[in-house]
């Protein structure tokens, strides 16, 4: 493996005894909201008239069903929870554990009509069973919920599917020939999932990824393959080709998934609103892995492929850093290229 990834999976197994351990109710939990404005779930809502100058907001869609039933995995500073879920891949066939949590925003009465960005956030290791974002030790869903206050980020939902199907290999977020069709499970069965329970914007300006070491490959591979349906990413420590042992004798399907093959087709067409990416690498000064990064950067940072470097001063290959990281400048980078909700007055 190229990903160092030793590290990574020693903290998934500790902030996941640390997140069972505390806060766990197994307590069901709702993200409904009333919806006085809604139409039938799943209908786009108009959305307001922009501002002169401004780009159309993107149309809400409500929630499309159906409903999931989730309970509290562990409950945030400021009051809100996380929620757990088992979704069974309707187009993938592979069924996992799926993490949610909603801002404070999301229950807003102001915002009730409106749709709100989603960060689909993945982990290092082999994340599996658990996505280690789901604990609150690392602070990432309070640092969002005080983020969006400060104006440093957009209130994300945020979402943490399992990342593989198993602990023994990764899939790399793809539909490797003859194995789980993570893939499909990641950009399509997730997305859908989402939007079957919380209110979302139709365009790709709401949706993005957030991921640790082979997480963020994950994220950065489907951002670049995917640019009509996901924006954004914010990825750190990534390998940037792929690297599963499962793809032996697969070489044309583990080019079609390679994000220096997507970037470098990406970058050679023109620059478009609908089709820009934004890439916010992040890195840490105690790991290895800059010389790629700039090197990718330099190679296909151009066109449609937009990209940031956040170098993390005395950071390692570890989740703690790259959460320094996203308050340092990524968090609000992405943001500013996505679409937030959109109060009713």
């Amino acid at each position: 493996m190229k990903r160092p990834l030793i590290r990574l999976a020693a903290t998934a197994a500790v902030i996941g005894s640390l997140a069972l351990a505390a806060g766990c109710s197994g307590e069901p939990v709702s993200f409904e909201t009333p919806d006085a404005s809604a139409p039938a779930g799943g209908r786009p809502v108009a959305p307001p008239p922009a501002k002169p100058g401004e780009p159309p907001v993107p149309a809400t869609v409500l929630p499309t069903g159906p409903k999931a039933e989730f309970t509290t995995q562990n409950t945030v500073d400021d009051g809100t929870r996380i929620g757990v879920t088992t979704l069974e891949g309707r187009k993938s066939g592979f069924t996992g554990k799926v993490w949610v949590w909603a801002p404070p925003q999301y229950f807003e009465p102001r915002y009730a009509g409106s749709g709100f960005p989603v960060l689909i956030a993945l982990p290092g290791g082999n994340g599996y069973p658990k996505n280690y974002w789901m604990g609150t030790d690392l602070k990432l869903q309070s640092s969002i919920s005080r983020w969006s206050k400060e104006g440093k980020s957009l209130p994300f939902i945020v979402v943490m599917p399992v990342l593989n199907p198993d602990d023994k290999f990764y899939y790399d977020g793809s539909d490797i020939p003859g194995q789980e069709k993570m893939g499909t499970w990641m950009t399509e069965d997730v997305p859908d999932f989402v939007r079957a329970n919380f209110r979302t914007f139709a365009s790709r300006d709401g949706w993005a990824f957030m991921g640790s070491s082979s997480g963020a490959f994950v994220g950065l591979k489907s951002v670049l393959k995917h640019p009509d349906k996901f924006k954004a990413v914010i990825a750190s420590g990534p390998d940037t080709v792929p690297d599963s042992p499962l793809w032996a004798g697969h070489e044309a399907e583990k080019a079609a998934n390679n994000p220096e093959v997507l970037a470098k087709a990406l970058s050679a067409r023109p620059s478009s609103p609908a089709t820009d990416v934004y890439l916010a690498f992040q890195i840490g000064t105690k790991e290895s892995g800059l010389a790629n990064l700039r090197s990718f950067i330099r190679n296909y940072g151009k066109g449609p492929v937009k990209t940031r470097l956040e170098v993390i001063r005395d950071g390692g290959h570890n989740a703690r850093t790259y959460v320094k990281g996203m308050e340092d400048g990524s968090i609000q980078w992405i943001s500013a290229h996505m679409q937030g909700p959109v109060p009713s007055s």
